[in-house]
């Protein structure tokens, strides 16, 4: 048996970036996503939102891929709301993800990370978040 243990800190929007994670929602989403989580056997160390993105830290196991886990996080997630009507609008997450690993001393500063992200876009839009991780993705920061 492999014992693997990968941190990853992942980011997505909602589609158009469209503001839908208000308090309400946001708090029964995490709920939902937590819940839904633990039955696919997902280990979720610490998530959150802002209006129109989402934050997560995950570990993943030797047979789970970055790709098929946010898959799982994501489309699941969406066919809930939907299915539940808990928007006026069809809701919907952008294609599109971030995801980088963690090493583990830098578990609590992401989680910190995450956990305020409130206080983080008073100063900071998420449009211009992405625009600094590309740079820093790319190697030109």
């Amino acid at each position: 048996m492999a014992y693997v243990k990968i941190w990853v800190h992942s980011v997505w929007g909602s589609k158009n970036r469209y503001p839908f994670l208000q308090k309400e929602l946001k708090d029964r989403l995490i709920t939902h996503i937590k819940q839904n989580a633990k039955t696919k056997k997902i280990y979720i160390d610490t998530i959150n939102s802002h209006s129109d993105h989402m934050h997560i830290l995950i570990a993943l196991n030797a047979d789970m891929s970055i790709a098929t886990t946010l898959q799982l996080i994501k489309g699941e997630s969406s066919n809930w709301i939907n299915k539940e009507k808990l928007t006026k609008a069809k809701f919907a997450w952008a294609g599109e993800y971030f995801a980088e690993s963690v090493s583990e001393s830098d578990l609590y500063k992401v989680r910190n990370y995450i956990n305020n992200q409130e206080e983080h876009h008073k100063k900071k839009t998420f449009e211009e978040e992405c625009k600094e991780i590309f740079k820093d993705f790319n190697g030109q920061g």
